[in-house]
């Protein structure tokens, strides 16, 4: 029970990591181009919200596989493939929450707006010397928003995790697929652990992210 709430902490910090690294320039492009198909790009990242989890799981299995070219070269590199591995679960993770990220963060890019950034410009601030100095500090309360929701997101995961991940101890059994084994198995002390657990952590998450709005809204200009 331990080693899969340590895994699924562990799989949840990495991915929400590198959710913010990634997240953040598209959240920027989507909240300053003027480009007319930024929409479709937004469509795209935030299809995870619509598809069933399987489908996003099978479509990563077929895209990580031994037969597909990812699959090719990581075989070729590293002497073995992505899916039924940890690092599988890490990418079918990234791409499962990635728009639970990218929104808050296209939101608090958007309530910048542009009058801030123009003043920086006129000080002759540098493009990156505005993002970071100006735009990331005013959008601090949608990374924290966007941090918290691809974590909790994250935790929660099942089908995707079951699909790219299987069920292998230490490796890839994660809270929700230990959950789904105690119950099969007639475990039941242990599935309401677990499930009571989460269960007090949705609601801690459903909680901090309010709090976490109600902040942003306070300090829009």
């Amino acid at each position: 029970m331990q080693e899969a709430v340590f895994l699924t902490l562990k799989l949840a910090a990495i991915t929400t990591l590198l959710l913010l690294i990634i997240g953040t320039p598209i959240a920027w492009w989507l909240a300053r181009s003027k480009s007319w198909w930024k929409e479709a790009i937004a469509a795209v990242v935030a299809l995870p919200l619509v598809l069933p989890p399987t489908v996003l799981g099978f479509y990563l299995l077929l895209a990580l596989g031994p037969r597909s070219p990812i699959g090719q070269a990581t075989t070729a590199l590293f002497g073995k493939t992505l899916p039924f591995s940890f690092e599988g679960l890490v990418i079918a993770s990234v791409i499962y929450s990635l728009p639970f990220v990218v929104q808050p963060l296209r939101n608090a890019f958007e309530a910048i707006g542009d009058r801030v950034l123009e003043v920086a410009a006129t000080l002759r601030a540098s493009p990156g010397k505005t993002f970071f100095k100006v735009a990331l500090p005013l959008a601090r309360p949608g990374y924290l928003t966007g941090a918290v929701l691809g974590f909790a997101h994250t935790v929660g995961e099942f089908g995707v995790v079951l699909m790219i991940g299987g069920n292998i101890p230490g490796e890839t059994k994660v809270l929700s697929v230990a959950i789904y084994d105690y119950v099969e198995t007639l475990e039941w002390t242990k599935a309401h652990i677990l499930a009571g657990g989460m269960l007090v952590f949705a609601f801690l998450v459903i909680f901090t992210t309010m709090v976490l709005e109600k902040r942003m809204r306070n300090h829009r200009p």
